[in-house]
């Protein structure tokens, strides 16, 4: 009768000395990739891009009739964090802290001028104009300027991202920043400034006309 041959304690069968051995390879591969230990290893694992974007399509035409008269920077940092009811932080939430940088253009509409805005004298050397109130634009991301400074997020978060990439990560805060940067237009004066800029240059375009008296009013 012929005895069973024992596997020794601690022996690995085949297929597991393989695997070992190829993740031993792979993390030799990248160590050398991110050690630069390898100097052609670069060029054989490293990526290129490539823009395979399509044309541009142009969807409207309009006149633009305003005068940006000011403009104004802003930066912010966003801190949004999201919690679950009832579970911990490292099991389910998000935290985000982002700097959001952006610009903000305050205008005068002046195509909407009837005839009774502009008033000229008959020896046409004095004008009143009245124009309506500056606005402020949309603000405007600056995405070379705005980044995360850092991301926390539980185990199922991370688990989810695997999955799904999560495309509205940043969506959140970058709406959040221009809810802020707009907020902080609104109390930065930045209109009064715009008035004023638009007041000088009717009075600077009147007067080189002729007009010795030009007086600008906003309703």
């Amino acid at each position: 009768m012929t005895t069973p041959v024992k596997r020794l304690p601690g022996r690995l069968p085949g297929w597991a000395k393989a695997l070992v051995a190829l993740v031993a390879v792979l993390a030799v591969l990248f160590a050398g990739l991110r050690l630069s230990l390898l100097p052609g290893l670069r060029d054989v694992l490293g990526t290129a891009s490539r823009d395979r974007t399509g044309p541009a399509l142009l969807k409207s035409l309009r006149d633009v009739s305003r005068y940006d008269a000011a403009s104004g920077t802003f930066q912010v940092v966003v801190d949004l964090e999201k919690d679950a009811k009832y579970l911990p932080d490292a099991l389910h939430g998000t935290r985000t802290l982002y700097v959001g940088a952006g610009t903000v253009d305050a205008y005068v509409d002046l195509g909407g001028l009837a005839e009774r805005d502009v008033r000229v004298d008959d020896s046409r050397t004095s004008a009143t104009l009245r124009l309506p109130h500056a606005r402020l634009g949309a603000p405007a991301l600056d995405p070379d300027r705005s980044y995360a400074v850092s991301k926390q997020r539980g185990l199922l978060d991370r688990l989810g991202d695997l999955f799904s990439g999560n495309p509205d990560s940043e969506q959140a805060v970058q709406k959040l920043a221009v809810r802020h940067i707009a907020r902080a237009a609104e109390d930065s004066g930045l209109t009064a400034r715009a008035e004023s800029n638009t007041t000088e240059m009717l009075r600077g375009l009147l007067r080189s006309l002729g007009f010795t008296e030009v007086r600008v009013t906003y309703a």
